[in-house]
């Protein structure tokens, strides 16, 4: 499937929506509309590529709504050269966003369907550069840390204290935090190896983060 003038009509659309939203950090918006959202989503759903709209993929679980992304990646504070952890690749748009934005991305998924399918598609539409893992989320990627900023896409009933340990000093952890279908949106600053300062920033609605398993 192409990216056609339409689909990049509709990409500008979706933007100027979501920037009424209150998203005002340029490079987000302008990450939202450099990527083909229509190509991760699942043929009978592509009509609705360009709603600010979640939408299911495969596994249980969603692509986003991209004004949840956004606001999620706005709060990232996203600084080109950055590493970050990305925990739920999930359809991997997410971590397209954060490339677009110059940083180097590791991934963690915990389901194979959805690990495999991301390690065969990103490089297909030029995001071969996130580094893509299969395994338990929770455990973050302790080989490769430290982290400048960690990012959360499912949600968690606690914050995990080894993705704390994994973040720099003076970094960021974004995660959604609620055992609810609603999780609260909160920001983890790491302020020194024993103090942190935590912001929340009101309700989302996330596939829960499954703890202690990986589906093979």
């Amino acid at each position: 499937m192409q990216d056609t003038f339409k689909h990049k009509g509709l990409r500008k659309r979706l933007v100027d929506e979501i920037r009424k939203k209150g998203i005002h950090d340029e490079n987000v918006l302008q990450a939202i509309e450099k990527i083909p959202r229509h190509l991760f989503m699942d043929s009978s759903f592509i009509a609705f590529a360009y709603e600010d709209k979640p939408f299911p993929i495969s596994s249980g679980q969603t692509i986003s709504q991209p004004y949840t992304v956004a606001f999620q990646t706005q709060l990232l504070q996203v600084k080109k050269g950055e590493k970050i952890l990305e925990i739920g690749t999930g359809s991997g748009f997410q971590s397209c966003v954060l490339v677009e934005m110059g940083a180097k991305v590791f991934s963690i998924e915990r389901q194979k369907l959805l690990y495999d399918k991301a390690k065969q598609f990103l490089p297909s539409i030029g995001y071969s550069s996130v580094k893509l893992f299969f395994g338990d989320g929770y455990k973050g990627l302790p080989t490769f840390a430290p982290f400048d900023k960690i990012i959360v896409t499912a949600g968690a009933p606690y914050i995990p204290n080894d993705l704390i340990i994994q973040l720099k000093i003076g970094g960021i952890l974004v995660i959604p935090v609620g055992e609810t279908d609603a999780q609260v949106m909160t920001t983890i600053s790491k302020i020194s190896e024993k103090e942190c300062k935590k912001i929340t920033y009101g309700n989302f609605s996330f596939v829960p983060l499954l703890e202690n398993r990986v589906d093979k």
